[in-house]
């Protein structure tokens, strides 16, 4: 008769144990480390540097900037007196508004690339991409006053899922050109979001920022809103 196994050598994995237990021991400890990972890396301090740090990159003025320096208007007192890109845009022309819009996307990917690098989990990149929106709308140097959030938030898109923002930023091109109101091509793109996120299971992560995203980019936009309903929004 075969002897019985040792069972001490099956649990602890030495010579003779199974390879599908040693399989299984090991995957729930990965996983048990995933998790510890996802939820708590890092310490207070470090999440604390992220926080300030991406909020100071997103609070970036980039319009207003420009704006005084290249084309010496302040945003602030001309169009809508918002500082983001549809509105130099229309007050300082096409290439002022095409740059603007792709250094506010900056700030959005360097808020994800913050979490990365200081933290290195999903809630960290995250968090990092969901203040940089918060310091573009919020802007310290501006009076806490700032764009509506949808170039950064494509930015924040662009790393975490970048199939979504592909999607997303196409409907909102069509739409611009079709309606001629950035505004509705905004507000759709929004609300798109988060259904695309689930369509494409994104890492639930993931889906709680287009989610969050996507409601405060439609409150940004609820003057826009009303002034649609009055048939009164500008054009582009």
């Amino acid at each position: 008769m075969a002897d019985a196994p040792d069972l001490g050598s099956v649990a602890f994995g030495r010579e003779g144990s199974t390879p599908s237990i040693r399989i299984t021991i090991r995957n729930y400890e990965l996983g048990i480390r995933n998790e510890e990972n996802f939820f708590g890396g890092g310490n207070f301090m470090k999440w604390f540097w992220l926080v300030l740090a991406a909020y100071i990159i997103g609070s970036i003025p980039v319009g207003l900037i420009l704006g005084n320096l290249i084309w010496k208007k302040d945003l602030r007192r001309f169009g809508s007196r918002n500082i983001g890109a549809t509105n130099a845009w229309r007050v300082l022309g096409r290439k002022a508004g095409l740059l603007v819009f792709a250094l506010d996307f900056i700030k959005g990917q360097l808020g994800v690339l913050l979490g990365m690098c200081i933290i290195g989990t999903p809630a960290a990149m995250v968090l990092g991409g969901f203040v940089a929106i918060i310091g573009h709308v919020t802007s310290i140097f501006a009076g806490f006053r700032g764009g509506k959030g949808v170039a950064t938030g494509l930015g924040v898109l662009s790393i975490l899922m970048p199939k979504v923002m592909a999607i997303v930023f196409v409907v909102w091109f069509i739409l611009v050109l079709i309606t001629r109101y950035v505004s509705v091509g905004s507000v759709v793109a929004a609300v798109l979001t988060p259904i695309l996120a689930a369509v494409f299971n994104v890492p639930n992560a993931y889906f709680a920022f287009a989610l969050a995203a996507a409601v405060l980019i439609v409150w940004r936009h609820r003057e826009n809103i009303r002034r649609l309903r009055e048939g009164r929004e500008n054009k582009i």
